[in-house]
């Protein structure tokens, strides 16, 4: 019997079972994985539940380490400033996000000009930023000094009134870009054909884009707001460098707190839980802007799907 007939004689599933690849494939990808992610992350786990400063050896302690860290002022203050600092910074970054990615993805040749300069932030390291805009907002020799400008002469890292907010503008000028880029890449694949029969009904600019662009970037919108909003949880570099957590504390989000709770109070126990507790709230956050966004049952939005 030849082989063509022996594939016709099989069932619908194994020729869809064999048609497809092998989930062999996924082997190397769930190994490191599994290595670098789910092991390390078991052993945070255990940590967690650990008295340990770091040298000696562990000692059990049990649920000590959370009562101790959902007891203690100061990391509860953190959670609040990661609250308040996810919320703004992706209220700020949101917007503007959508508007520079809808303005660039333009053809005209100056928009492309424009899109150069607002990619530049993309190309520095979050520590040279931070040292750059640190000295930048010196009031001793900053741009009060050099524009001679009365009301930039103000210590706005060392206030604790100031710092907070403009730590945000300065996370917000790093990112917007990259979120910029996830829109324009999203606004170019939107049909010409949609935009034309918006303008033959005489809908003006404002309107297209809330009737058109913005409906077709719902799947973007779901995956920059995941990225916004779990990447919010990890800022540390730009805020060690800029206020490591000061003035007082006033700006020691959760993942400072958690580096200098296990590598400067030597308290590995408790910056584990703190650690895990970043976990879940990513996970829970990521999991849930999927599932009620419904892009884990995405459909093609492009003409003719």
């Amino acid at each position: 019997m030849s082989s063509h007939a022996i594939a016709i004689r099989r069932s619908p599933r194994q020729r869809d079972r064999t048609a497809g690849p092998s989930t062999w494939m996924l082997a190397p990808a769930l190994t490191f994985f599994g290595v670098f992610a789910i092991i390390p992350l078991l052993g945070v786990a255990v940590l967690s539940l650990m008295s340990w400063d770091g040298l000696g050896t562990p000692e059990f302690a049990g649920l000590a380490n959370w009562q101790r860290v959902f007891s203690d002022p100061v990391t509860l203050n953190a959670m609040w400033l990661t609250l308040g600092m996810t919320v703004l910074s992706y209220a700020v970054q949101a917007p503007l996000s959508i508007l520079l990615g809808v303005f660039m993805a333009g053809s005209e040749k100056y928009r492309a000009l424009f899109s150069v300069l607002y990619f530049l932030p993309l190309l520095f390291s979050a520590a040279a930023v931070g040292i750059t805009f640190k000295a930048l907002m010196d009031p001793n020799f900053g741009l009060a000094k050099a524009f001679d400008v009365g009301w930039l002469a103000q210590d706005w890292l060392g206030n604790p009134q100031l710092a907070f907010y403009v730590l945000i503008l300065v996370i917000s000028w790093s990112f917007v870009p990259f979120h910029s880029l996830l829109y324009q890449a999203g606004v170019r694949q939107i049909p010409n054909s949609l935009y034309e029969a918006a303008m033959l009904d005489g809908a003006g600019r404002v309107r297209t884009f809330f009737s058109v662009t913005l409906p077709q970037l719902k799947y973007t919108v779901v995956t920059s707001s995941t990225l916004m909003i779990v990447g919010s949880l990890t800022y540390f570099d730009l805020v060690f460098v800029m206020t490591a957590g000061g003035p007082g504390n006033s700006t020691r989000i959760l993942p400072l707190d958690m580096y200098l709770t296990g590598f400067r109070s030597y308290q590995m126990g408790p910056a584990s839980a703190i650690a895990l507790i970043l976990v879940v709230v990513g996970l829970i956050v990521s999991l849930a802007l999927n599932k009620f966004s419904g892009s884990d049952q995405m459909e093609s939005q492009m003409e003719g799907a």
